[in-house]
């Protein structure tokens, strides 16, 4: 097969890339087809000079070709023997391919590029550039199908220079022109140096990259270490609340043994009791007939005798007093076990903001932790201004924007679309990204401290726009001596003290929303975990007259 393609490339002519038909040798040795070559040098009669298409040497005159006749009879032969096919497995250029700027007819695939003569060549033809001297001082590249961007459009030139005052390539010509004083470089030169950025981007890139896959695999990591505690705790957590559940369910059947042996005890005593005082009805009403009997007895004498032998009335060996006894029975027992389901209540309400608070603890900051202390949280602050064109018309807002006061008159603002037309609420300037801390004084009987996208609803009393009653907002309520959190009308009641100061943080980016209770420590109140799609904007709900809330100065 290699030798086969010997043959073709040998038998073949260099411009049209056939066979050669009626075949003409140059005096520099190589061969093309007659017509072809004939062509060639028809377009060069304009300039006087004739040059071979492969090894450029040039001819003056113009040559007179003859058939070179054993060449012919050889390719004669090499079409019986199948040379014909051999030929056309050569690589002709695509329509997805870079062809050859020297091949006339069909073209064949470009294999480099020249910076100098801003042509593409095939095999054959850049041979010249490798073996002819003057050529080989020319620039080879890869393939570019964008050679003539480097050609100067006002001059067609050569754009060799770079003008680093327009950030711009340039010809030799635009340099004593327009970008004559400019500050100028070769292209060669600014390319050394920009390449030396390049490979310091690189570098940085590259660091980065390694850097964010070490991060992934950490993540990876966290991720099975997150996926295995969660399914360990929600494994533990069923046995021990399954426990839980056998213990009320024994305690219950414990409650109800002692209630039925109880109740047989007490019904076989009251049974006794009930079968001795029949037993005492059946003997008296007995001796009352035998009293009526001699009661009517008419003769004195007999009276007289039989009344001595009478028995005497026995007394009753049960007092009358069981009638008047309080009917209570098992009601105390029924009232123990409310108080006992009371005080559980009560256990768990308490416990469970301690539980949820445990597990929303759980998470996976890409910024690291969560400060611990307010120092650490003031790093992070925020000076916030609010918007007043934003602020409900039942709202002054004062202290170089930072303040909001509900008032009992409407005040007199300008209609403006982002204005909240229902709800006494106002909104801050400032866009809220990546990590902030501030803290809010507030005062009155209800003030919602609260995070919203900025697309939530303004017009109207719905729930579509009040902090906290839809999803697109995030709402602490606070109260005089107990705090909700509210998110798309699902609320969450937070025990513990009230405070007039509340901080918030803020991690966009880790998804994490956090409210405090401010004095002398810092004690969290809730935490959101979740994911932010859009930037933040605070805000402040005032329900009461005389109410305020004012975004604080931190140092």
């Amino acid at each position: 097969m290699e030798q086969n393609q010997l043959d073709s490339e040998t038998f073949s002519c260099s411009i049209c890339l056939d066979l050669l038909k009626d075949p003409v040798t140059t005096s520099c040795g190589h061969s093309y087809c007659m017509k072809c070559i004939k062509a060639q040098w028809d377009e060069e009669d304009k300039k006087g000079i004739h040059s071979c298409p492969q090894c450029r040497e040039t001819f003056t005159p113009r040559p007179v070709l003859k058939k070179n006749t054993m060449l012919a009879a050889l390719v004669e032969q090499m079409k019986k023997t199948g040379l014909q096919a051999a030929a056309a497995d050569h690589c002709y250029a695509g329509p997805e391919d870079v062809a050859c700027d020297f091949c006339t007819g069909r073209k064949l695939k470009a294999i480099k590029s020249c910076l100098f003569c801003l042509v593409s060549y095939c095999k054959n033809h850049l041979q010249p550039h490798l073996d002819v001297p003057a050529m080989k001082k020319h620039k080879l590249v890869e393939l570019n199908k964008n050679l003539q961007e480097n050609m100067c459009s006002k001059h067609d030139e050569v754009m060799k220079m770079f003008c680093r005052t327009d950030r711009k390539c340039i010809c030799l010509i635009c340099l004593e022109e327009e970008h004559k004083g400019h500050d100028t470089v070769t292209a060669a030169t600014e390319r050394t140096e920009r390449q030396r950025e390049l490979e310091e981007r690189r570098g940085n890139i590259q660091q980065r990259i390694q850097d964010r896959e070490e991060d992934v695999k950490l993540l990876q990591q966290e991720v099975e270490a997150i996926n295995h505690s969660a399914d360990k705790t929600v494994e533990d957590s069923e046995k021990i609340f399954t426990q839980l559940i056998r213990l009320l369910q024994k305690r219950s059947s414990e409650v109800k043994q002692q209630i039925r042996s109880q109740q047989e005890t007490q019904v076989s005593r009251a049974k006794d009791v009930q079968e001795k005082l029949e037993q005492e009805i059946t003997e008296l009403k007995r001796k009352d007939a035998e009293l009526e009997q001699l009661s009517h007895t008419q003769d004195h004498n007999q009276f007289l005798l039989k009344y001595p032998s009478l028995p005497e009335l026995s007394e009753s060996t049960h007092s009358s007093s069981i009638n008047i006894r309080p009917l209570r029975h098992f009601e105390d027992v029924t009232a123990a076990v409310s108080e006992l389901r009371d005080k559980l209540q009560d256990v768990l309400r308490d416990k469970w903001t301690n539980i949820s608070l445990m597990v929303t603890e759980v998470d996976v900051l890409l910024s690291g932790p969560e400060p611990k202390s307010r120092p650490g949280f003031l790093k992070y602050s925020c000076q916030i201004t609010l918007d007043p064109n934003t602020a409900n018309t039942l709202l002054r807002i004062s202290e170089e924007n930072r303040k909001v006061t509900r008032m009992n008159k409407y005040q007199s603002y300008s209609s403006q679309p982002d204005r909240f037309t229902g709800w006494p609420q106002v909104l801050t300037r400032e866009n809220l990204t990546g990590r902030c801390y501030w803290e809010v004084e507030w005062s009155g009987l209800l003030v919602h401290i609260s995070v919203t996208y900025k697309n939530i609803s303004r017009a109207g009393g719905g729930y579509e726009c009040g902090f906290g009653y839809n999803d697109k907002s995030w709402a602490l309520v606070c109260l005089q001596n107990s705090f909700n959190f509210g998110h798309n009308n699902i609320w969450t009641s937070i025990s513990g003290p009230g405070s007039s100061r509340v901080g918030v943080f803020l991690d966009h980016t880790a998804g994490l929303l956090s409210f405090y209770r401010v004095s002398e420590t810092m004690t969290l109140l809730h935490r959101v975990q979740t994911t932010f799609t859009q930037p933040l904007l605070a805000g402040v709900y005032v329900d009461n007259t005389g109410a305020s809330a004012e975004f604080c100065k931190l140092k």
